[in-house]
């Protein structure tokens, strides 16, 4: 179970418990208690919100007992197979869940940073104040860090398109020029165009001035080949 040294009601249950520790041995269970003082990591770990706070593990799983506190209670507990009764904790919120890892090295940090605090007030004799703002500018100097190390790992993970924009500032120059590119090589076919139409208007007049002229010239041959008939 999980106590502190300034619960009442933790010291009340620390008789009882011993008593229930001496038969560890006959139930063939492990019998121990923690001191969140100096664990501090168990209080997030194991989501302790009130003390005394009494666990039972076996094969990975959790349950909280919420009984009777006296060592005949225990023992039946265990004997009795009355853990199989409770409701096991939720793998999300299991000791060993990511979650409750995260918030147990929160809670470690939080008490690091009390002893670091207690450390520069009482031994080197720093104000209050200047405990607080070593801490700021520690948070603002990690938090500058961790913000660097997120773009450099967004930037590896997913490169932006680090060229686009001047490719579409070039897109962006060269856009008048194509567009004069293109009303040239319009006005060039349109030219074209106008060229081969004139030649062939030209042969066509040259086509019609050649067939008048074999007409006149097939009218007095015919009217000779009359003359002759008659």
């Amino acid at each position: 179970f999980s106590y502190a040294p300034w619960c009442p009601a933790c010291q009340s249950l620390q008789p009882e418990w011993e008593k229930f520790a001496e038969w560890g041995e006959d139930l063939d269970v492990n019998i121990a208690k923690v001191d969140v003082t100096d664990q501090p990591g168990l209080s997030g770990r194991f989501v302790i919100t009130a003390l005394p706070t009494i666990y039972h593990c076996k094969d990975g799983e959790f349950r909280r007992y919420q009984g009777q506190r006296t060592k005949n209670d225990f023992i039946n507990f265990i004997s009795d197979q009355e853990w199989k009764s409770i409701e096991p904790v939720s793998s999300w919120f299991g000791p060993c869940s990511v979650l409750m890892s995260s918030m147990s090295a929160l809670f470690q940090l939080s008490m690091w940073i009390r002893h670091c605090h207690n450390y520069f007030t009482e031994n080197v004799g720093m104000p209050v104040w200047g405990s607080y703002a070593i801490f700021a500018l520690a948070t603002l100097f990690s938090g500058l860090i961790l913000g660097l190390i997120m773009v450099f790992l967004a930037d590896c993970l997913c490169p932006s398109k680090r060229h686009r924009p001047q490719q579409h500032h070039y897109q962006k120059k060269l856009a008048p020029e194509s567009a004069r590119l293109l009303k040239k090589l319009d006005e060039e076919q349109e030219a074209d165009e106008e060229d081969l139409s004139d030649d062939e208007a030209e042969d066509k007049e040259e086509a019609d001035r050649n067939s008048s002229t074999n007409a006149v010239r097939q009218r007095p041959v015919n009217l000779a080949a009359a003359t002759e008939k008659s």
